[in-house]
């Protein structure tokens, strides 16, 4: 993503509700319009090339073997191939903005090191001024501090806003990446199928790794990277400060105090990366936990369920705190064992090198670097003083010596924690690219066609023999199947199609079928003689999905976060709206049809609200049917989308529907709703598959009502016969009782 961003001066004429403004340059570039401060902020955002996701899948292959069990099979992938893969998405060239902060960055680390030998060598030129009783030196020595302190500080807060900076320019990337992969439009639909999916084609708990597990790799990857640079540097630059004073006996102690220190602190470290990645995976269970309550809070409530989802959210919350004090306990033997080797076996070895110049040493090293003088022109109290300059300096030096060798092993439990979240960021890339389009339907001339299919729930592609086959739809693998003798279901404009039949027998799937949200897989035939299965050609024909060829309302209606304009036009935007040429008075009007005119003078047409429990069920339901006729499609898919409405209401319009000339495809147990289509189909729900299709106020379905009336007939004439039976069980009963 590109983003650039300049300030303008507010217009009057700006629409407070515009969001951003359409970039003609091919690329379908938008330029977002942010309030600030009284101005109106531009911000151009590019998408992402599709070219470059498809060039990046390489980079992400699933992350188990296909068909292997991922608790016992090794990843595709090391963990460090795994990192080298994310690193080179967020750094996609050496050009990118990330590049550059990292380059500003790694400079200010170089001069803040280059200060740091500055302040050691100052500090041991005032302790010398001051036991010289050196006024005039020690004047100067506190002025140049002063003066030293101004960069110091100012490249100390530079280093902290460039880390920032960088894990807010890399979490950019990273989250706009993964918004394009999981936000994809038809066919992948990727948001769909990573929750509905099977295998490795699906992830619970999506909304944590892209909301909280990518923030904390690039708040980790950006620490780090100062965490390992900074304490390179000055041990780099530190030890050969150091040489020209230690010599070479005490330059072979300091590497072999690195060397124990590295070799110890490996030894007792933890595997930090696996327990970060348990616990962000707990957090997502937990937090998961919270929001399932908030979204179905009324459901919940209507069933006074609170103790039960608090008993739910509780055992969630003490898996992910018992975790937590694990981790703990662990840290207790590692932090002693680092705190004991960095802070007091490092000190004791640094006074062990800041002695051998002095006491050991056959040539005493008491010249002083700032005065160059042979140890011969010094005095007693100059040979003291210039001793004491050495011993401040390099005990400076040694301490910053130390304190970057603390922060470097302690980057190694970095280090472990960045792999730990690495892994689930590399996961999620994995998933949502391993995740494959899903059917391409033929584009037909305006008509609708199921020829020879049966539809099923996604999983992994098996088929079962027809014996095994379940029209409930509550398995992984089961078929709501319309079976052999679907031979072809064809349907053209103002052919009006309603599809009953009893609950679960699987009339949603039909609609989720057509709306490409499951896969279209060839019908299976039963051999007569073995009873094998065959599979015949398949095929699914129809207009192209969206608001200008088949539009589906699904039961449970969607309110968009917005304005009550945007409840109508969704999916359009406010822009598209404006730029149609549409008008304020039309979306009125179609408030009028679906009874919800008095939604603008209650709401307000601007206000921005939760939706969702603003409105009733009902009045859910009627804005669903609202945005079918603002986009007034081709074909409507009305998926028991007016169950919830009255029967007038719900007639109306359906009727408005027809006369707009848009061809429904009803799936409903209302009856009463048969009259406004043409063909009906009706599934039996026996467990075959079987299903039949009439036309409506055909000869074949007045001579089924009419056999339907006298079934009833004949069961109310034996109402009389079961009511004297029933006089006859009670004197009975009562006999008894007696």
């Amino acid at each position: 993503m590109d983003a650039v961003g300049d300030g303008v001066a507010q217009e009057g004429g700006i629409d407070p509700q515009l969001l951003y403004e359409d970039e003609h340059d091919g690329n379908g570039s938008k330029t977002l319009l942010v309030p600030f401060r009284g101005r109106i902020s531009k911000v151009k955002v590019t998408p992402t090339p599709p070219s470059y996701i498809a060039a990046t899948r390489a980079l992400f292959p699933p992350l188990y073997p296909p068909g292997s069990d991922p608790s016992t099979a090794k990843p595709a992938k090391s963990q460090t191939a795994q990192l080298i893969s994310l690193l080179r998405l967020a750094f996609p060239s050496v050009r990118s903005k990330q590049a550059m902060i990292l380059l500003l960055h790694s400079t200010f680390l170089v001069l803040r090191t280059y200060l740091s030998v500055l302040v050691a060598k100052l500090d041991g030129r005032i302790a010398r001024d001051l036991v010289s009783a050196n006024a005039a030196g020690f004047g100067r020595g506190l002025v140049l501090w002063f003066l030293l302190a101004i960069p110091s500080t100012y490249t100390n807060s530079m280093l902290h806003y460039l880390q920032s900076k960088l894990s807010l320019h890399l979490r950019t990337c990273l989250t706009r990446y993964a918004h394009d992969l999981y936000l994809a439009p038809a066919p992948l639909l990727r948001y769909y199928r990573v929750s509905h999916g099977a295998g490795t084609e699906r992830l619970d708990g999506v909304d944590q790794y892209i909301t909280s597990d990518i923030g904390a790799f690039c708040d980790s990857l950006a620490a780090l990277y100062g965490n390992l640079m900074k304490p390179t540097l000055d041990m780099i630059i530190f030890t050969s400060q150091l040489a020209r004073s230690l010599g070479a006996r005490g330059t072979v102690l300091v590497f072999l105090n690195y060397y124990a220190t590295a070799k110890i602190l490996r030894a007792v470290t933890p595997a930090f990366g696996r327990l970060a990645a348990v616990e962000r995976g707990l957090e997502g269970e937990f937090r998961a936990g919270m929001d399932r309550v908030g979204r179905e809070s009324e459901e919940v409530a209507f069933y006074n369920g609170g103790p039960r989802e608090r008993a739910i959210l509780w055992r969630a919350y003490l898996r992910l705190v018992k975790h937590i004090n694990s981790i703990y306990k662990i840290r207790i033997a590692y932090e002693w064992t680092e705190d004991f080797v960095i802070k007091y076996a490092w000190s004791a070895a640094g006074y062990i090198v800041i002695s051998i110049p002095i006491l050991f040493t056959r040539r005493r090293r008491s010249v002083s670097v700032q005065t160059g003088l042979p140890s011969a022109h010094l005095t007693v109290d100059d040979a003291i003083a210039a001793r004491t300059e050495n011993y401040i300096s390099s005990r400076r030096l040694l301490l910053s010596l130390a304190d970057a060798g603390g922060r470097l092993m302690y980057a190694y439990k970095d280090v472990l924690e960045l792999v730990g979240l690495g892994g689930r960021v590399y996961e999620l890339f994995a998933v949502l690219h391993g995740i494959g389009s899903g059917p391409h339907p033929a584009m037909g001339d305006g008509g609708k066609a199921l020829k020879g299919l049966d539809v099923t729930l996604p999983g992994d592609g098996a088929f079962k023999p027809a014996s095994d086959v379940s029209g409930n739809g509550s398995e992984n693998r089961s078929r709501a199947r319309l079976g052999e003798r679907v031979e072809d279901t064809r349907m053209r404009p103002g052919e009006h199609l309603l599809i009953t039949g009893p609950n679960g027998v699987g009339k949603t799937a039909i609609a989720r079928v057509i709306a490409e949200l499951w896969p279209v897989v060839p019908a299976q035939e039963r051999g007569e003689s073995q009873g094998s299965a065959t599979l015949r050609e398949g095929m699914l024909e129809r207009p192209e999905r969206g608001v200008g060829g088949v539009f589906v309302v699904p039961q449970r209606a969607y309110m968009v976060v917005g304005s009550l304009v945007d409840q109508i036009i969704y999916p359009h935007t406010y822009a598209q709206f404006i730029s149609s040429g549409r008008t304020m008075a039309e979306l009125m009007g179609i408030l009028r049809v679906v009874h919800l005119a008095y939604l603008p003078g209650r709401e307000g047409w601007d206000a921005v609200k939760e939706w969702g429990g603003v409105l009733s069920g009902g009045e859910r339901q009627r804005m669903g049917m609202a945005r079918v006729f603002y986009h007034c499609p081709r074909f409507a898919v009305l998926d028991e989308c007016t169950s919830a409405v009255s029967s007038d209401v719900e007639g109306s319009m359906y009727q408005h529907a027809k006369d707009i000339g848009i061809t429904l495809i009803t799936i409903s147990l209302r009856p009463s709703l048969a009259k406004y289509h043409t063909r009906q189909i009706t599934l039996h729900g026996d467990g075959t598959g079987g299903w039949k299709l009439t036309r409506v106020g055909t000869a074949e379905e007045r001579m089924g009502i009419d056999r339907e009336i006298l079934r009833l007939e004949e069961q109310l004439r034996a109402v009389e016969g079961w009511e004297g039976r029933v006089k006859e069980l009670e004197k009975l009963l009562g006999v008894g009782g007696v």
